[in-house]
């Protein structure tokens, strides 16, 4: 198996890619409170994991490339847990659009930012724009959950979508990192159902801290978490990002 991921190969490596015109996917995720259950890192960690199994999925096809992932985005929803890093959107964006011009620099012309949380999606929506006009290079931009609703929505028992810290993200740390489980405080770690921001059809919307939602810090029911379903997500959201990587959106 080629290696897929940016900080594992050499600068010639790299340049060789580059000159095949490969696809770069960067990972964006969060560091914020996740209940009792869970480590500050899910949103990183799931994203990192996703692209890295669809790299290796689409590299079978065209290459492909993971840029080290984004580990902080916009959680100041998150802040009254503690355990929390936050970024001001301007930061994001100088962030971002100095990454994506190094990455234009190295040779590559197309970029899919791949995004773990739901903060983020809103925001990145119009960076990605932002992006486009600055660079003057199209780039892409996907949610994993979102580009794979279909087998999340199939898989879960208790919702159709991700929530924060609920059975969908439990399950996936589960598959990926089971090691950083608190399983002792799975009994507790259940919330109220919530829609993502980004996906919610309120005619208004206003910022609302997380601890007015759940006193937990979770969203949706970990209880019912599995190993099981949560490699049939990653497998799942995986093979349809390598899909859309393959049908090339940046030239259409």
């Amino acid at each position: 198996m080629s290696e897929v991921l940016w900080n594992r190969l050499t600068a010639a490596e790299l340049r060789a890619l580059a000159a095949r015109d490969a696809v770069v996917l960067l990972p964006i995720g969060a560091t914020e409170q996740h209940g009792p259950h869970l480590p500050t890192g899910v949103d990183d960690f799931l994203a990192a994991e996703v692209c890295r199994r669809a790299a290796v999925l689409a590299a079978e096809r065209t290459g492909v490339v993971v840029t080290p992932s984004v580990p902080t985005g916009l959680s100041e929803h998150h802040m009254a847990f503690g355990g929390t890093l936050t970024l001001t959107l301007p930061t994001l964006h100088a962030l971002l659009r100095d990454i994506c011009r190094s990455v234009i620099r190295a040779g590559f012309s197309r970029i899919l930012i791949v995004n773990g949380h739901g903060g983020n999606m809103t925001a990145l929506n119009a960076l990605t724009t932002e992006l486009t006009t600055e660079l003057a290079t199209p780039i892409a931009f996907a949610s994993y959950f979102g580009a794979g609703r279909e087998v999340v929505r199939d898989t879960l028992e208790t919702q159709d979508g991700l929530m924060h810290a609920c059975e969908g993200e439990t399950s996936m740390m589960m598959a990926a990192h089971p090691d950083l489980i608190r399983s002792e405080h799975l009994p507790e770690a259940y919330g109220p159902r919530i829609t993502l921001p980004a996906e919610s059809t309120e005619p208004v919307y206003m910022a609302v801290p997380f601890d007015r939602i759940t006193k937990s810090g979770v969203a949706g029911d970990a209880r019912v978490a599995s190993a099981e379903k949560g490699e049939l997500m990653l497998s799942g959201c995986a093979s349809v990002l390598a899909d859309i990587i393959v049908r090339d959106p940046w030239t259409k």
